[in-house]
């Protein structure tokens, strides 16, 4: 299931990935392709998914990260719009709430993780945790941690206790895939002010959003050191070009897929006598 050190879209796990050398637009531009490449693969995902179902042994869990106005919703919405929606439930994940900051981290997300026969979607995820509370650490006040809490260490054991989590999910049979969509910072101004200019967009514009621009080399630092300490053969991550969607919401597509297809998954055949009584009750019904 893990995608060949060859694809330029696959985040190396052996700690050599720099933020500052990941593409955010693909070298060559064809939006026509890749919306025909894109729809060929919501037919085959769809299909794909339905074995996965039959099959039930293996369930999908495909994590979203990115910055805001990245495409998180618009590429969930792409890629799986001809899956039947039974076989695949979407979670957001905002600010955590009074009662989930009574639990550990990783409880909120654990109780929406797929079952066998689905594909899960977490925009945003336990990630946050290492990437939004690292660059606001103040919010750990909250969390109410035992002890003394050091700066220096809680991010590494994070990760630590992530990647150990997501190890746990793949010997269950849990394919876990994880996207982090690569917008640049002058692609995502542009994007801000559409929301602000378009009276329709607006609703998705907050003055959070601005604010946290401020941020941004905090916020790439947070990421370049939790994708190299959680991205494994077993729960890779893959960075995606996100300054041109159609191209990104291919990509997304594309590598689902194909992690799908390695399954061992497929439609249960039936033995020899089911197949003579299912014979027999055909003649019945004509």
């Amino acid at each position: 299931m893990f995608e060949a050190a060859s694809d330029p879209y696959l985040v190396p796990f052996d700690g050599s990935f720099r933020i500052a050398k990941a593409p955010t637009k693909p070298k060559k531009v064809d939006k026509k392709q890749y919306s025909q490449q894109l729809t060929k693969l919501q037919d085959e995902l769809d299909e794909l998914q339905r074995m996965l179902y039959a099959t039930d042994k293996y369930a999908v869990l495909v994590i979203l990260q990115a910055m805001d106005a990245a495409g998180k919703d618009s590429t969930i919405r792409a890629v799986f719009r001809g899956v039947n929606p039974a076989g695949c439930q979407v979670f957001s994940f905002k600010q955590p709430s009074a009662e989930e900051l009574d639990h550990d981290f990783l409880w909120r997300t654990n109780l929406r993780l797929p079952e066998r026969g689905r594909i899960g979607v977490f925009n945003r995820s336990y990630y946050e945790e290492v990437l939004v509370v690292r660059v606001h650490p103040e919010l750990l006040d909250k969390q109410k941690l035992p002890g003394t809490i050091d700066l220096d260490s809680i991010w590494e054991e994070r990760n630590r206790s992530i990647a150990r989590s997501e190890k746990y999910l793949a010997r269950n049979g849990v394919v876990v895939l994880k996207f982090w969509l690569n917008v640049s910072k002058e692609e995502q101004r542009r994007r801000f002010l559409r929301r602000i200019d378009r009276p329709e967009k607006n609703w998705k514009f907050s003055i959070q959003d601005c604010e946290e621009r401020r941020f941004w080399d905090d916020y790439m630092a947070a990421y370049e050191d939790t994708l190299n300490s959680t991205s494994q053969p077993w729960a890779p991550w893959y960075a995606i070009p996100a300054d041109d969607k159609p191209f990104m919401r291919m990509k997304v597509a594309e590598i689902l897929a194909k992690n799908l297809r390695e399954l061992d998954i497929g439609y249960p055949e039936v033995d020899d006598e089911m197949r003579e009584r299912l014979l027999e009750m055909r003649e019945s019904l004509e």
